[in-house]
């Protein structure tokens, strides 16, 4: 096989959301293509991937503005153009990404519940009373 590619998840409000519906996006390196990204998905988190999708994000134009002097006056500088890769995988394939904030959610509920269920019990104690 090739090289190795590095896929690095993409952490954000609107990602965790897609990984709802089987979508997962990562940052990808310039070079690479939906084949090689499909077959290291597959390759590393044992999956079946459907879709990938690749979209080319431009850097943004910046310009650094020295007041003391030491740096060059409204000199022009650029970051660099990433590249993002959506990935769908099969019905009932998922990734471990999200697994932390799914589980910390889940026990936020749980005591919520608890705290729900104490209240009531002491409000039923109140109406005894």
């Amino acid at each position: 096989m090739g090289k190795h590619i590095v896929l690095e998840p993409r952490m954000n409000e609107k990602t965790y959301g897609l990984s709802d519906k089987g979508v997962y996006v990562f940052n990808i390196a310039n070079d690479v293509n939906k084949h090689s990204v499909a077959r290291a998905v597959e390759s590393q988190f044992d999956v079946k991937v459907t879709a990938v999708n690749i979209l080319n994000v431009k850097g943004k134009a910046k310009r650094t503005i020295s007041l003391t002097g030491k740096r060059m006056k409204n000199a022009e500088g650029k970051r660099p153009d990433t590249k993002k890769a959506y990935v769908t995988l099969a019905e009932g394939n998922r990734l471990p990404i999200f697994a932390a904030i799914e589980e910390a959610e889940q026990k936020e509920e749980a005591t919520q519940a608890k705290i729900d269920k104490a209240a009531e019990k002491a409000a039923k104690k109140e109406g005894k009373k």
